[in-house]
């Protein structure tokens, strides 16, 4: 083999391998920004499901007020 030969051999193993890293550094991306994203909607569907806990309670509490204010039926009405 000559040098102008183990020189290309050397260059397109060099290429190869930055592509390969290149690759690999990206999927580690790809799959932090989909962890986040995940991360992020999670977050959401629990502020939503507190939401929807302290909608409730307020609807129970409001109920349970009109009905200890509420007559029992039309004859005890004052």
């Amino acid at each position: 083999m000559t040098s102008g030969t183990l020189r290309t051999i050397l260059i397109v193993g060099a290429a190869v391998a930055a592509v390969s890293v290149a690759a690999c550094k990206k999927a580690d991306d790809s799959a932090n920004n989909s962890a986040a994203a995940a991360s992020s909607d999670a977050n959401a569907a629990m502020a939503s499901a507190n939401t929807a806990t302290n909608e409730a309670m307020s609807a129970t509490n409001a109920a349970a007020n009109a009905s200890a204010t509420a007559p029992m039926n039309a004859t005890n009405a004052p």
